[in-house]
C-alpha cells in the first residue's frame, strides 16, 4: 500500500491539486480598477491563489504562469500551455474559439442519453472520443484510485513523444460534432440577440391606388 501511494503521489505534480480547488475570475484586491483585474492565471512555482495580468508582472515574472478561461462558465486551460509541464494523455479535449482546450474539473452531468459510445471512467460523463477521462479532475481521481495513468513527463524525448501522441489523438474529433457545435452556439447568439434588440416593426405597405384629388371643371361659358 505504501509503495502504490508513493508511485501515485510521484505521478502528480504538487501544483496540480492547488489548481483544480482555486478559484477563478473573481476581481484582484490590488489591481481592482484596472481594465484586465480579473484573477485568471496560476504559478506553478508558488501554487497559490490565482492573481491577475498585472501581479504576474510584479510578482511572478520569471515563473512558471498558466492562463485560465472560460467556456460555458467552466475553467479551461488551452492544451498548448498544459501539455508542456503535465501528461494530459486520456483526457477529453475541445476544440472553442479555434483553440483546443480542455477542462479542469468535472462538470455537471446532462440528460443520459441512450448509445453513448464514450463514457469518463470516473464520474460516466459522456466524451465525443475514445478517451478516458472527461478533465484533468476525473484524471486525477484515476490516477490516485487505480494507478494506471500518470501526469508525469520524463525527459525531453518523453515531452515530445507525448505532445504528439495527444495531438494524433486529439485530431480525431468528429467535425461533424463541431459543426453542429457551432450551429448551436450561433442559434443561441442569435436569440440573445433578439431579445435585447427587439425587431424593428416593418413599414406599413405603400397603397399603390392614390386618392384622386377634387376634379375641377371649366367655367360656364356666358
Amino acid at each position: 500500500m505504501e509503495a502504490s501511494s508513493s508511485s501515485s503521489s510521484m505521478a502528480v505534480p504538487p501544483w496540480l491539486e492547488s489548481l483544480l480547488g482555486t478559484t477563478f475570475f473573481h476581481i484582484c484586491r490590488i489591481h481592482g480598477d484596472a481594465a484586465r483585474n480579473e484573477c485568471n492565471m496560476f504559478c506553478l512555482d508558488c501554487h497559490s491563489d490565482a492573481f491577475c495580468y498585472y501581479c504576474r508582472s510584479s510578482r511572478h515574472k520569471d515563473h512558471q504562469v498558466i492562463q485560465i478561461r472560460r467556456s460555458s462558465y467552466h475553467d479551461v486551460v488551452r492544451v498548448s500551455e498544459i501539455q508542456k509541464v503535465l501528461d494530459i494523455s486520456g483526457v477529453q479535449t475541445y476544440v472553442i474559439n479555434s483553440a483546443r482546450v480542455l477542462f479542469l474539473n468535472e462538470r455537471p452531468q446532462p440528460k443520459a442519453t441512450k448509445g453513448v459510445a464514450h463514457l469518463c471512467e470516473i464520474c460516466g460523463r459522456s466524451l465525443l472520443d475514445p478517451f478516458r477521462f472527461c478533465s484533468l479532475g476525473c484524471k486525477l481521481v484515476g490516477v490516485r484510485r487505480n494507478g494506471n495513468a500518470s501526469f508525469a513527463i520524463e525527459g525531453k524525448e518523453g515531452v515530445t513523444m507525448t505532445n504528439d501522441t495527444t495531438m494524433r489523438s486529439n485530431s480525431a474529433i468528429s467535425r461533424t460534432t463541431l459543426s453542429r457545435r457551432e450551429r448551436e452556439e450561433s442559434q443561441m447568439r442569435g436569440s440573445s440577440q433578439q431579445d435585447i434588440c427587439p425587431l424593428t416593426p416593418a413599414s406599413p405597405p405603400s397603397n399603390s391606388r392614390r386618392r384622386k384629388g377634387i376634379p375641377h371643371r371649366a367655367p360656364f361659358k356666358s
